[in-house]
Formats: structure tokens, sequence, C-alpha cells
């Protein structure tokens, strides 16, 4: 596991979805978000996150926004968010 903190300006729309879980017997439903974020270097990362963080996001995010965030590198590129601090909005 590879622990990250980035800080980047929004570049893209927030996307919210759901996952049904069906590994439990409730069929839990799973909230995922994902947009991508610049770098002063200009490098793009996408990065996506789960329920509270996910929701969190959606209501509070927009593209323009500055936010620094704690996550994971995951193997595919993307990141995970753990941690995240909303800097400045647009």
């Amino acid at each position: 596991m590879n622990i990250c903190f980035l800080i980047g300006k929004i570049v893209s729309e927030i996307e919210f979805d759901f996952i049904i879980n069906n590994k439990s017997n409730l069929g839990e439903k799973i909230s995922i978000v994902r947009f991508k974020i610049c770098l002063l270097d200009n490098t793009e990362i996408n990065i996506m996150g789960y329920n509270k963080i996910a929701d969190w996001c959606y209501k509070e995010l927009k593209v323009g926004n500055i936010i620094l965030i704690k996550g994971i590198s995951k193997t595919n590129g993307n990141i995970e968010i753990e941690d995240m601090e909303l800097i400045e909005k647009n």
C-alpha cells in the first residue's frame, strides 16, 4: 500500500454512482465518486472515493475547487481517497 498526499484542481465533473454489494444478504449499496484533478505540473490524476467520502464529495465539490487529498495509490493508477480537505472553492 502506497500512501500519497496530493494538492490539485478538480478538472472533471464529479461522477456519482452506486454499486450493489451482492456478497451481503441485504444487497448493501456502496456509493462511489470519481473525478480528475490536475497537479501543478499539469499531470491529471484519477481520484475515487467510497461511501461517506463519496457522499461528501458529491455534495461539496465542484469543477475548479482546489483540494488536498490523502490517498492510497492503486495498481491501476487511480488514487483512493482516505481523507481530504477543501482548500479553495471556485
